[in-house]
């Protein structure tokens, strides 16, 4: 195994991981409404979602959707589509009747785990960027004398590992804050602003090109 290979493409998704994006924000919304465990059933989504695309990136089908102007716009429709919805029903729910002083807790239900598993998968398979990074990142970084299957797959576990860590830390810090902050207008002030944001990331994915 190419261990140079390997360390310059956990540097490079490293870099993409921590940039600003809706993962970030889904688990700012997810923790402090449902916990820790809710939490990490997003980051089990992410991860899902990556092995889906690196296995469209291996075998040839992300490339025949960055290639197709018409697939790739319904994919991209698809995906401003379901983000504009979480960021909608952020904001309906957080037009709701909740008392400043109500304290609101953290549910950490086991039937809230499918949902937010079913969340983060979709936030990332409906993501083409995902995709384009994939298709991108295996040329310059997949060893010639190797398997190159084989090694594509152990460069998006990589990626993967770097979202759990990267995310974990992030799941830990927001089930702190949500301890110190669990009142009514906190929850309708986080909910209003998770759902702005989504809202922000599906117009910028809806106009994005190629």
């Amino acid at each position: 195994m190419d261990l140079n290979n390997l360390a310059g493409f956990v540097l490079v998704a490293s870099l993409l991981v921590m940039s600003p994006g809706p993962n970030g924000v889904l688990i700012a919304k997810t923790v402090p409404l449902s916990g820790r465990s809710a939490g990490f059933a997003n980051i089990a989504g992410f991860v899902a979602a990556f092995f889906l695309h690196g296995a469209l990136a291996v075998f040839g089908i992300s490339l025949l959707l960055v290639q197709s102007a018409e697939l790739f716009l319904v994919v991209k429709m698809v995906g401003a589509a379901y983000l504009f919805y979480i960021g909608f029903k952020a904001l309906l729910s957080a037009r709701k009747s909740i008392s400043p002083q109500a304290d609101l807790p953290v549910t950490g239900k086991s039937s809230n785990l499918p949902a937010a598993f079913i969340e983060g998968f979709l936030t990332n398979g409906l993501n083409p960027k995902v995709s384009m990074f994939y298709l991108a990142a295996f040329p310059q970084f997949m060893p010639t004398d190797e398997d190159a299957v084989l090694f594509a797959f152990v460069l998006v576990a990589a990626h993967a590992v770097v979202n759990l860590f990267w995310f974990a830390a992030m799941v830990m810090l927001f089930a702190r804050i949500s301890k110190v902050a669990r009142g009514g207008a906190f929850q309708r002030w986080l909910k209003g602003l998770t759902g702005l944001v989504f809202i922000g990331f599906s117009v910028r994915l809806a106009t994005m090109k190629l």
